[in-house]
């Protein structure tokens, strides 16, 4: 029973085998104060209750708030439960319903709580395009992310091409998806084999890739490791001409130099320049010239022995269609009542996303929804880390060609 006048709990008015809480202190808090009375061996189950008491399993209890209703756990329960919380994690929520609550602890929804704060902060993503002049790379970016990098670009002619020098130029848009953002860095090499001699063109292309390299060790060894600006290369589009017969020179060299500090993934460009048979056959001898000359591009993980059937078909072709045979284009047209990208031409038209046209949607597919975090992952753990090893071998000789110096 409570005392109003008194503000302090009573025992006056409580029957044998009950037991009440709740004290109101003068600073007007809650405390606690548990009075458990043995209760004898006939009154174990009972069937009433006073005030705002309940039936909570073999004990009977009353309470005069009605937040502070079960105060012991039960061996069973002969009353209604309150309605368990909403769940903040909605459709994803593993436990749906109130049994398995009991049943579980609750760590199944860490994936979750990964996802969730994953979302807020938001992705970081940075491509590289590789490739001369007119190969269609600003057009093939475009047409990837849907946006317009490259609004105020100009286009060189052809003397102004041959005078211009390799530069590294870096492109940075905020993309937002069903409330996924992505912060996508699009580094492009203007002036890559446009000139007569492209001996070492390919020079910055590899510094540029140590730089950001560097640049993201010394931020780990910093003070402020909380908010490091991953400005890393996960991936290198390499743009193959479509006209010739295979790799020319400057493609080795360039790929040779790359191919252990970023995942290069090879792509034929302007594929709508070929037939279906000269594609089939422009593939097969760019991939007997890697095998040949030991190149190593991006491979693709093995699909996991859980992986149901249609992710395995999806990763089979994704897997034949290297390298990509792909086409670009920022119009969008009306096809038969539909509107989409293609390309206009006096015979026809070609889709930009019909598979049977070009290889758009598989690169479209790896890039960005099935191995975009791969590539990351890549790039942290083999491909920095690669770097990090060399950085730390070259140190410690220094170190130890200064101590003998000293010692001497």
């Amino acid at each position: 029973m409570y005392n109003d006048e008194q503000g302090t709990q009573t025992d006056e008015g409580l029957p044998d085998g009950e037991f009440s809480s709740l004290a109101i202190d003068e600073m007007g808090n809650l405390s606690l104060e548990s009075f458990i009375r043995e209760l004898p061996q006939d009154s174990y189950n009972c069937s009433s209750h006073q005030g705002t008491g309940s039936i909570l399993g073999n004990f009977c209890y009353s309470s005069p708030l009605p937040e502070h209703r079960y105060l012991a756990t039960p061996t069973s329960w002969t009353s209604d439960r309150p309605p368990r919380p909403k769940s903040p994690w909605g459709c994803l929520d593993p436990y749906t319903s109130e049994d398995q609550d009991r049943e579980y602890v609750g760590f199944a929804t860490l994936p979750n709580q990964v996802h969730r704060k994953s979302v807020k902060k938001g992705f970081e993503f940075t491509l590289m395009v590789v490739g001369e002049s007119g190969l269609g790379k600003s057009t093939l970016v475009n047409s990837l992310f849907l946006t317009d990098l490259y609004k105020d670009r100009k286009v060189l002619n052809a003397e102004e091409r041959l005078a211009q020098t390799v530069g590294i130029t870096k492109n940075t848009v905020c993309i937002e998806e069903k409330g996924v953002k992505l912060k996508l860095n699009v580094v492009d090499t203007q002036g890559y084999g446009d000139t007569i001699n492209n001996t070492d063109s390919y020079k910055c292309v590899s510094d540029y890739i140590d730089h950001q390299f560097e640049q993201y060790r010394r931020d780990e060894i910093g003070l402020n490791r909380k908010n490091i600006q991953d400005n890393r290369v996960h991936c290198c589009l390499y743009f193959i001409s479509p006209f010739g017969h295979g790799l020319r020179p400057l493609d080795v060299e360039c790929m040779r130099a790359l191919q252990d500090k970023v995942n290069i993934i090879p792509i034929v460009a302007k594929s709508d320049g070929l037939t279906y048979d000269e594609v089939k056959k422009k593939k097969s001898r760019i991939l007997s010239e890697i095998d040949k000359y030991r190149l190593k591009i991006y491979q693709f993980p093995d699909c996991d022995s859980d992986e149901d059937e249609e992710f395995r078909r999806q990763d089979m072709e994704l897997k034949r269609s290297v390298p990509f045979a792909v086409i670009g284009s920022n119009m969008v047209v009306d096809v038969n009542g539909r509107r989409l990208r293609a390309r206009l031409y006096p015979w026809g038209v070609v889709e930009v996303e019909n598979p049977y046209h070009s290889d758009f949607v598989h690169l479209r597919n790896m890039l960005v929804r099935t191995h975009m975090q791969d590539l990351k992952d890549m790039t942290h753990d083999t491909h920095y880390e690669s770097y990090r090893a060399q950085w730390l071998c070259k140190s410690q000789r220094t170190v130890d060609y200064d101590f003998c110096h000293t010692s001497i």
